[in-house]
């Protein structure tokens, strides 16, 4: 066999798929490349294997031929093609069997090969896992058709969505699904053939004990084993519920028709982002919680103001409900409850259940290899993200751990360090921002001025409405506040909670302060962009002390 040179390539200029398919194209037409690997546009590496009598610098050239720019690093020259197995027994050997194909099992299958190890992938259902296909980028799309919409009639994608004034529900979710298969195919598809190292298995993964897997009758031992099968929308045990034919978080955005009316069980995020879709969209809607507010694990005052401006735009809100009874007939659903202790009784022609979501973890034989599980069915992992079975570990929301697509990417990897490398990463998200996209936005970290109280800090705050925000009142909208929580002995920032329409935006500022131990008047001493939502931020730590209302623009 001639000798090869695996080269490696910095692209630049790339900025669509149409581009990664150019450059690939020109290296291919290389004369002496053998093979081209180029996962996404995004990455923006390639990686080539070619004849040693190919010269790099015809590699940059022929690049540069395509209307881009290429930084060739040879890496690596062999008598033979590199093998995919850089370590393990045999070419038939999987190190490590990741099961599920969403955010966290891509994350962890990654993390594997690029560590050198030969990795399974495994997954049962539609590749990507829950955010593309039914969880944020389609809901996140809603949202902003529907933002679109009531701001100047139009719910606009690719087209106009409107006939004589009246909205073209079946067009807006069509367009949506037309951007959660192109996200889908980019993100996952293209990127898994990027990764010819990673053994894509499509089936259902059942554990047999030890490290024992079966999947489409075939037997399997991996020496390690990630478990990444997410989780699926849950509904409570209320009478007359099952079989009632609700709404779940997935199927309220499959509609094609609008309904006129609509009742949401369950007042925390996903239910109040939908809700709001579907009353901006011109459906009456009204949200049922069993907690005292909505937003329930969102600082007080932030749940106080959202719902105020929740009820503005026509949404019906009544916390402290205790749902007793579902029924259905005529087409309607009738939902009898109390609240106070008085009870009511409630119908519309549809009902949707967002009371929370469950780890996938029935029918797996997980008894069988001796994983433990918690109450809701969740894995039991430790800080290392390893379960009951020192070979097994799982990550993301299978571990009914901070259900946000970006922790399970984080817990994906490095469970993957952890099994693969022997090293011992800690969890730790108690700085990590988490978002409500309803309008205004909930953007928040760290923790709540209760839970502060609760856990034993003197506590200081400092509340800012957006009123007080130059950038906010030059956009015409001043809805929303920031509140700082913080050690008033310290004076070591605590907690951050945001209210406002580009909530999620500002937060990170406060997630980055949290993660570096920063204290107020570290904030304070920094010099925020006049004219940005960021400044509300400074605007915050300033309130401490001062009133802000006596304050001239950019004064400290």
């Amino acid at each position: 066999m001639p000798k090869t040179n695996e080269i490696k390539l910095d692209i630049t200029g790339m900025t669509c798929d149409s581009c990664a398919v150019h450059v690939e194209k020109a290296l291919a037409n290389v004369p002496g490349v053998e093979e081209v690997v180029l996962p996404s546009w995004d990455a923006g590496f390639a990686s080539v294997v070619a004849d040693t009598g190919v010269a790099p610098a015809t590699l940059e050239d022929a690049v540069k031929e395509a209307g881009y720019r290429a930084t060739v690093k040879p890496t690596s020259q062999a008598s033979e093609a590199v093998p995919i197995i850089a370590k393990g027994q045999d070419e038939t050997h999987i190190h490590l069997m990741v099961i599920g194909g969403g955010s966290a099992g891509f994350a962890a299958a990654i993390k594997g090969t690029e560590l050198g190890y030969k990795v399974a992938l495994v997954n049962a259902g539609e590749i990507g896992g829950t955010c593309v296909n039914v969880g944020c980028v389609p809901s996140k799309a809603l949202i902003r058709a529907m933002d679109q919409y009531q701001k100047t009639g139009e719910s606009l994608f690719r087209g106009v969505h409107t006939t004589k004034g009246v909205l073209n529900w079946g067009q807006v979710v069509a367009d949506k699904d037309d951007l959660v298969a192109g996200l889908r195919q980019a993100k996952y598809r293209d990127v898994l053939a990027g990764y010819p190292n990673i053994n894509y298995i499509k089936g259902r993964a059942t554990l047999t004990g030890g490290n024992g897997v079966e999947i489409n009758g075939q037997s399997y031992a991996p020496d390690k084993i990630i478990i990444a099968t997410g989780a699926s929308p849950w509904a409570p045990p209320i009478a007359g519920l099952a079989g009632s034919d609700y709404l779940t978080s997935t199927t309220a955005m499959e509609l094609n028709d609008l309904p006129r009316s609509m009742l949401v069980v369950g007042a925390n995020a996903v239910g109040l982002e939908q809700a709001q879709i579907f009353v901006r969209a011109g459906v009456h809607v009204t949200v049922v919680e069993l907690l005292s507010r909505i937003a329930p694990f969102e600082d007080e005052a932030i749940s106080t103001a959202l719902q105020g401006y929740l009820e503005e735009e026509g949404l019906r809100v009544l916390p402290d409900f205790q749902t007793s009874k579902v029924e259905k007939w005529d087409g309607h659903f009738y939902l009898t409850g109390t609240q106070n202790g008085a009870e009511m009784h409630l119908d519309a022609e549809q009902l949707l259940v967002a009371a929370g979501r469950r780890p996938n973890t029935s029918g797996m034989g997980l008894g069988a290899a001796g994983v433990k599980l918690g109450k809701r069915g969740e894995i039991l992992v430790d800080e290392m993200m390893q379960s009951s079975n020192p070979n097994i570990y799982a990550a993301g929301d299978v571990t009914g751990r901070d259900m946000f697509v970006y922790v399970a990417v984080y817990a994906g990897g490095m469970a993957t360090t952890n099994a693969l490398s022997g090293a011992a990463e800690v969890y730790n998200t108690s700085y990590i921002a988490r978002v409500t996209f309803t309008d205004p936005q909930v953007a928040s970290a760290g923790l709540t001025e209760a839970q502060a109280v609760e856990q034993g800090y003197a506590v200081k705050t400092s509340v800012l409405p957006m009123d007080y925000v130059p950038r906010a009142l030059a956009a015409r909208d001043t809805r929303g506040l920031v509140k700082l929580v913080a050690d008033s002995v310290t004076d070591k920032l605590l907690g951050g909670h945001i209210l406002a329409p580009e909530g999620g935006e500002m937060v990170q500022l406060i997630s980055m302060a949290l993660k570096l131990g920063l204290t107020v008047q570290d904030l304070r001493e920094m010099i925020f962009p006049y004219l940005t939502n960021g400044e509300a931020i400074k605007l915050a730590t300033l309130a401490f002390e001062k009133d802000v209302a006596k304050l001239s623009c950019c004064a400290g």
